[in-house]
């Protein structure tokens, strides 16, 4: 899912696009001061999104290459590291996963809040579809088929992955 988003944020939607998503701090300053406008996540939490994008990435990497006290578990590009490595990796692995529950509850309660305020952002995740501000940008939909490319190049690099990322070449 991380390497299909990560694509997708190139190829998707308008709202999908990092450079559509990723505000600096003077559209954060403006939306706290209720002048922003738009599609898709507002300023703040496109930065939660990111804040979690990253934390999983720094997850899922971790796992990779960490195996387990009891040698069971390896995960599949852990030869490619030293043993003390894999061992801090499998540590921080275990302590990074309260940094992605803190980011979970932190998203969760937003949504919770938009609730309580009157504006539900459940159903426009779901269905992609949600009352539009007048003077927002048109949104730009992603294309199918490109949805099938990233999804195919992302299952192509996590099969190769899990089977241990052989070395390019001989």
């Amino acid at each position: 899912m991380l390497i299909f988003r990560l694509l997708w944020g190139f190829f998707g939607s308008s709202t999908a696009r990092w450079t559509g998503f990723i505000r600096g701090p003077r559209a954060i300053a403006n939306y706290l001061r209720g002048g922003w406008y738009g599609i898709g996540h507002n300023p703040l939490g496109a930065l939660s999104v990111i804040a979690l994008f990253l934390a999983v990435a720094v997850q899922v990497g971790l796992g990779l290459i960490a195996e387990d006290e009891d040698g069971i578990y390896t995960g599949p590009l852990a030869g490619l590291v030293s043993i003390d490595t894999s061992d801090k990796a499998r540590d921080t692995h275990e302590l990074w996963f309260n940094v992605i529950l803190g980011l979970i509850v932190l998203h969760l309660a937003a949504i919770i809040f938009y609730r309580i305020r009157g504006r539900s952002l459940v159903a426009p995740m779901i269905t992609g579809k949600a009352e539009v501000d007048p003077r927002a940008q048109p949104m730009r939909r992603g294309k199918w088929w490109l949805a099938l490319i990233c999804l195919a190049i992302a299952l192509g690099v996590s099969r190769w992955v899990v089977a241990g990322a052989p070395p390019f070449g001989p």
